[in-house]
């Protein structure tokens, strides 16, 4: 039986092409192959199914049906978490803005990120507020987040819709099957430290100190990061793990430099519960963990676990 959101896109190619799931997955693998490997599943599934003439331009698809790097997507959803309006300038010296908000449906949740100002001014003029449903159409796949630009649609829907999940979605995977945009959970190992980088965000966002916040001289708060790479018995992957976790680490004593470098070393060699995302190093071209939540493993949870298997 094909499971999850791959599963799912492979047996609406074969509904489409009249193949079966099987042969739809021999041309997938098939064209992996071709391809030296270098292509997800996801991706190797859009391109048969391109070959296959077949797309999803004019079906509605159910969030958990969205894979990155898709194009001209529909769905619907209810807002569940509205973002302020950021302003920016572009690098031609324009005005911008910017809104992200949580959409989801009974299936899952996704962040989306809204660039058109008409867009935009719905939400701010209120014709469109948290917990409305909307319907949106021609939006585009960047990872695990769906990005609507001026040939996207947005506009408030007539349909009504119930229950819907509003926890994260985190499933459990090993590293060698992570993929872009996946928000996983995974125990491994840290075999690899680096030491921590430090920098300066604003203490009223909470975001890295810009330029012209510099300038300005606002108030600062100093947090510290640290990369480190962790295997789980079927492959490494770096991981960034922020301020808010360090100390879940036992790092303590960022501003002792002998201490810390004291707990850097004890971190060689522990096993560990990491959760996050996984997403693209563009300076290092190449995937990275992007870590949000770190445990200890809890051996009675993880025997309780393994004994329901």
């Amino acid at each position: 039986m094909v499971l999850g959101n791959y599963g799912r896109i492979v047996e609406k190619i074969a509904k489409h092409s009249g193949l079966s799931v099987d042969e739809v997955n021999r041309k997938i693998e098939a064209k992996r192959a071709k391809l030296s490997g270098l292509i997800s599943q996801e991706g190797a599934a859009q391109i048969v199914a391109a070959e296959l003439g077949i797309n999803f331009e004019n079906e509605k698809l159910k969030i958990e049906e969205l894979l990155p790097g898709m194009r001209k997507v529909n769905i619907s959803g209810k807002i569940i978490r509205l973002f302020p309006v950021r302003s920016f300038k572009t690098q031609k010296g324009e005005d911008g803005k910017v809104l992200n908000l949580v959409l989801a449906d009974e299936t899952s949740n996704i962040k989306v990120v809204i660039w058109d100002t008409n867009h935009i001014a719905l939400i701010e003029k209120g014709e469109i507020t948290e917990g409305d449903v909307v319907d949106i159409s021609n939006g585009s796949m960047r990872e695990n987040e769906m990005h609507l630009g001026s040939f996207s649609e947005f506009k408030r829907s007539s349909k009504e819709m119930g229950e819907v999940m509003t926890d994260r979605i985190i499933r459990e995977k090993k590293i060698s099957e992570f993929k872009l945009g996946d928000s996983i959970s995974v125990r491994a190992f840290i075999v690899q430290t680096f030491q921590p980088r430090f920098f300066e965000v604003s203490k009223e966002t909470g975001k890295k100190l810009t330029e012209s916040e510099r300038e300005k001289g606002v108030a600062t708060d100093r947090k510290a990061l640290i990369n480190i790479v962790i295997d789980d018995g079927t492959e490494t992957i770096r991981a960034v793990i922020f301020n808010d976790n360090l100390s879940v680490l036992g790092l303590n004593d960022l501003e002792n430099p002998e201490r810390l470098s004291y707990q850097i070393e004890n971190l060689l060699g522990r096993e560990m519960i990491f959760s996050g995302n996984v997403r693209k190093n563009n300076f290092f071209n190449n995937e990275e963990f992007i870590v949000d939540g770190v445990k200890e493993v809890n051996l009675d949870e993880l025997i309780s676990q393994l004994e329901k298997k």
